[in-house]
């Protein structure tokens, strides 16, 4: 079935299975225990509980951004390069929690989240070009991927050298 000549009903199944893998493998990954609650954390820092509420949500908007740009990419090749774009992003959204949950090395993750938040600005800027309300999806995930690399800086300050 397509909407105005582009199909949506398998890109939007292969957008939720991605963000859904994507979100399992972080989840996977991610190990709430003894190192992390050691950790001291800034004051600022928000709730646990909090984290899964706002990874979910930044994950359906992110799917439906993917599949808003996809669908208004002009050919064939801005929708590749979107999709590679996406993908980068995804893989970089896990490595740094595998950085810094699974190897506890936050001052690692603390330099690799400047690659995954370049690659939601890069998602914004690619997506805007074809789909305004796909860049604009976009946007509480590089505000939160902010916050969170601020977080992961205090918490070097606060806990380091690791190694």
């Amino acid at each position: 079935m397509t909407v105005q000549g582009k199909p949506w009903i398998a890109p939007t199944l292969i957008a939720a299975v991605a963000a859904t893998i994507t979100a399992i493998m972080g989840a996977t990954i991610t190990e709430i225990g003894p190192w992390y609650h050691g950790l001291k954390q800034p004051d600022w820092a928000p709730p646990e509980f909090a984290f899964g509420i706002i990874w979910t949500v930044i994950f359906s908007l992110t799917a439906m951004a993917g599949i808003a740009a996809w669908r208004a990419a002009p050919d064939d090749r801005a929708a590749e390069s979107i999709i590679g774009l996406f993908a980068l992003n995804g893989f970089l959204n896990i490595l740094w929690s595998l950085l810094f949950f699974r190897l506890h090395r936050p001052d690692w993750a603390q330099f690799e989240v400047i690659a995954l938040w370049l690659s939601i600005l890069a998602l914004i800027v690619v997506s805007w070009r074809y789909s305004r309300v796909a860049g604009l999806l976009l946007l509480p995930y590089l505000i939160w991927v902010s916050i969170a690399a601020a977080l992961n800086h205090q918490v070097v300050i606060l806990n380091g050298p690791f190694g």
